[in-house]
């Protein structure tokens, strides 16, 4: 498997929910108050015949008016209408932004020969949850437009692709774990978003269930360390994909 980090940026987040491009070289942190800072990055991966994205990021443009997203899939050698399957770990604005493309006042599909890979549960929480990190606007426009694929649970949809419903961050949080039958790859979304909370055993406020996610995280570590995983870091500061090793009660991201 080939496996393609698409940093879109860094960005402040206060309590507002808005995304402010953050670069640390021209910006003083003490600017933007009670902020958190976060990376974005989604991710491209391409599995035997099948490309696939795992979710999409905050769907911000460049200068030029293109999607930063899809300036990195071509960086990286592909097209983004050759996009198989996107697969969205959940649907807040920072991972759901650019599943749709708005330019000049015209609307369109970021992938439009995609399947939208999405657990039901995440679906409809998304139009009646009243926090502002869902914009409903886009999946209005979804429904209307795209290949939608509504997963249930935990399974496999595709070969060697399997999901997880987890929870933990959203009540119908999932993940995803390709597997090959020679490299095995591990998107953990929102459970599993950067090596620190792993490395740390930390518990977030901003999870619908902090305490369960650090569970989690502890169970994909081990599992990731004993199978080999490589596992793709959305959020993370450091070393956005990494394989876990587990010694003495203890973490690493090589």
């Amino acid at each position: 498997m080939q496996v393609f980090t698409l940093y879109e940026g860094s960005y402040s987040v206060d309590a507002s929910k808005k995304f402010i491009p953050f670069n640390p070289e021209i910006h003083n942190p003490k600017d933007r108050p009670a902020s958190l800072f976060i990376h974005v990055q989604p991710f491209l991966v391409k599995m035997n015949d099948l490309l696939l994205l795992f979710d999409t990021g905050l769907g911000y443009s460049n200068e030029s008016g293109e999607l930063i997203l899809h300036e990195n899939i071509r960086k990286a050698g592909f097209d983004p209408a050759d996009v198989d399957y996107v697969l969205m770990s959940h649907l807040h604005f920072d991972h759901s932004g650019g599943m749709i493309h708005e330019y000049k006042g015209k609307t369109e599909l970021s992938f439009p020969n995609a399947t939208y890979v999405i657990q039901s549960g995440e679906w409809e929480s998304a139009f009646t949850n009243t926090s502002s990190s869902y914009k409903t606007e886009i999946f209005d426009f979804l429904q209307r437009n795209a290949q939608l694929h509504f997963v249930e649970g935990s399974g496999q949809f595709a070969e060697g692709i399997s999901y997880e419903l987890t929870g933990a961050h959203t009540p119908f949080h999932q993940t995803f774990l390709l597997n090959d039958g020679t490299d095995r790859v591990f998107f953990g979304g929102d459970v599993l978003p950067e090596p620190e909370e792993l490395l740390r055993r930390f518990i977030a406020k901003y999870d619908f269930d902090g305490r369960k996610a650090m569970e989690l995280r502890e169970e994909y570590g081990k599992k990731a360390a004993l199978e080999n995983w490589n596992c793709l870091f959305y959020h993370a500061k450091t070393k956005a994909t990494g394989h876990v090793t587990y010694q003495d009660g203890v973490f690493n991201i090589v």
